[in-house]
């Protein structure tokens, strides 16, 4: 269940609250009772974790990469510079 952070505008009162995606959103301040209590956007806070896809996934292992068959003829990107 993700946690929202609500934050009532009459009193300052600031609360995180778990809740369903499909839960309506509280408007009652639990502090001062008024209907100015509303949802605060923020970042999203997620791991990930386990295997999959890591940011070191895709770095260049230091290999030169395979030479074009064009390679020497002037074609290719390496032979242009």
């Amino acid at each position: 269940m993700p946690i929202y952070a609500y934050k009532c505008a009459e009193c300052g009162f600031e609360q995180d609250v778990m809740q369903k995606m499909s839960d309506a959103p509280i408007s009652v301040c639990p502090s001062c009772g008024k209907s100015a209590f509303a949802k605060q956007l923020s970042a999203a806070g997620f791991q990930l974790k386990g295997n999959g896809y890591y940011a070191t996934d895709f770095k260049n292992s230091g290999a030169k990469p395979a030479p074009s068959p064009a390679c020497g003829t002037g074609a290719c990107p390496a032979c242009a510079s």
